[in-house]
């Protein structure tokens, strides 16, 4: 039997498997990351075939889930992980952790690299711009879910959702719209920084944009788990996890801007 739309969460139960908008919107986001490197590549001097990006494209898939899972599994959920180990593979409850899935990519990205003798830096610039539209897609799938949402406010588009009393912002579509900006922004930097030397300015970009943006929404987001308090200062888990995806971005930057002041010394005196 097919029921189409039989809950908020899930769009088709074809018998005792039900097919979740979340789990859709993933296979879309891949999909959309597949078609778009192969056009992006050309901006790093990369040039490999739609064999070589699909083969790619399942280590990257492998790389987000794993990570994304073991990301929430060590960083959201220890204790309770410990004692429900066979927890762990039950992905379609739910739990999945966006900095441990930034892991599990650069993983996949750096054993590509080296099988590959592909640059590490030039394969993240270019799937830096389909990982921000997957990040959006997985925030659509949080707004179909009405999951993850903000603190009480009285702003006009505050919206109600079921078990919150009283109007919330809808940190979903905020989420939306701050991927949707990094995206933008990455694929700008992505066309104006061609050559060799600017290798790593998309990825790093994109590492402080959603670190600074992230670390902001965090405070109009309903924390789902217990904070961390660095200093006598109380942080969300979010936002400390995110510490260190700052720090790499600015080191990064830094990085780039003195390896291409070096060569334009050499350059002068050459």
């Amino acid at each position: 039997m097919i029921d189409v739309f039989p809950s908020r969460t899930v769009a088709v139960q074809l018998g005792g498997l039900a097919i979740h908008w979340y789990g859709i919107l993933y296979v879309v986001a891949f999909g959309v990351g597949y078609l778009l490197v192969q056009r992006l590549q050309r901006y790093r001097a990369i040039d490999l075939s739609s064999e070589q990006w699909s083969s790619l494209l399942s280590w990257v898939v492998l790389g987000v889930i794993l990570g994304g899972r073991l990301g929430y599994v060590f960083l959201y959920e220890p204790v309770y992980f410990v004692q429900h180990p066979l927890e762990i593979f039950a992905v379609w409850k739910g739990g999945m952790s966006s900095h441990g899935g930034f892991i599990g990519v650069m993983a996949a990205l750096l054993w590509v690299s080296w099988r590959s003798s592909i640059p590490f830096l030039a394969l993240m610039d270019t799937i830096a711009v389909p990982a921000a539209l997957g990040l959006a897609l997985g925030r659509v799938g949080n707004f179909i879910n009405l999951e993850l949402y903000g603190t009480a406010t009285d702003v006009p588009w505050g919206m109600e959702f079921p078990g919150a009393q009283g109007v919330r912002h809808p940190t979903q579509l905020y989420a939306l719209l701050k991927n949707l900006f990094i995206a933008a922004a990455c694929m700008s930097a992505l066309h104006w920084t061609k050559g060799e030397r600017w290798n790593g300015i998309v990825i790093a970009l994109f590492a402080v944009f959603y670190s600074v943006l992230r670390f902001a929404l965090e405070y109009v987001r309903v924390p789902t788990h217990q904070g961390i308090a660095i200093a006598g200062i109380e942080f969300t888990r979010g936002q400390v996890f995110t510490m260190p995806l700052l720090a790499a971005g600015v080191a990064l930057l830094l990085w780039i801007a003195g390896r291409n002041a070096g060569a334009a010394r050499r350059g002068r005196t050459g």
